[in-house]
């Protein structure tokens, strides 16, 4: 199974890898830095090295089977064969906008005390929707709140507890679509201290201060409760 690297340092931009396996398209490493789609956020991109040779990763999945599937542009399975060596290289720009759109709608479930229903990361553009009841939203309200706690500049924290914490606490899980996966082992924990504490496999920023000045644009009805609120940066 592929070891994913982005854990262990999401701001690495390249990294050595082995090829594990290769059928058509899709292309597997014992290690990556390539985060795959889940969680609302999407898989990224980037490019291989092998010698003066560029292959284009256009996304990247979830295999339950071989790890983590590269996609490639085209096949080739007759570029690469199972134990080589290559370089792998992160589209940086999209990914470090994928972190700082992610670790904000943390911050806006953290404002808005009622249940994720869904969501989206996205590069100029970024939703979450809320069972939001009674409850009324102000656009305006929200984007000064949001700001405010950006410019705390808090730094995030990252840990794995057991099962057994979320069977204690299960007010801990805000996102009623996507639920931690259980029988797996561990589950990742981010925390913002004195913000929000939650589970989420994604990426993020260190710190808060990373992100820079958002808007809350829209907030739409998405029937009787539901409301999709969508962010985007200032």
């Amino acid at each position: 199974m592929t070891q994913p690297y982005f854990y262990q340092d999401p701001y690495a931009k390249t990294l050595t890898a082995v090829v594990t396996s290769v059928i058509g398209c899709d292309v597997y490493f014992d290690q990556t830095i390539f985060y795959p789609l889940g969680g609302g956020q999407p898989g990224d991109t980037g490019w291989m090295r092998l010698g003066d040779q560029t292959i284009e990763i256009t996304d990247t999945r979830k295999d339950l089977d071989l790890g983590i599937r590269h996609i490639t542009a085209a096949p080739v399975d007759a570029l690469l064969q199972v134990g080589a060596t290559v370089t792998l290289e992160l589209d940086w720009a999209r990914r470090h906008r994928h972190m700082q759109m992610h670790t904000a709608m943390h911050l806006l479930g953290a404002l808005i005390d009622a249940p994720v229903t869904g969501g989206q990361v996205g590069l100029a553009k970024s939703r979450l929707d809320f069972d939001v009841g009674d409850l009324k939203l102000d656009k305006g309200v929200l984007t000064e709140q949001l700001n405010a706690l950006i410019a705390s500049g808090a730094d995030l924290g990252f840990e794995w507890v057991s099962e057994a914490l979320l069977d204690a606490q299960p007010e801990l899980v805000r996102t009623m679509s996507v639920a931690p996966p259980r029988g797996v082992g561990d589950i990742r924990m981010v925390r913002i201290p004195g913000i929000d504490y939650q589970p989420c496999g994604g990426t993020h920023v260190h710190s808060l201060g990373e992100i820079g000045p958002l808007i809350v644009s829209k907030i739409e009805n998405k029937g009787r409760q539901n409301r999709r609120v969508h962010l985007v940066f200032a």
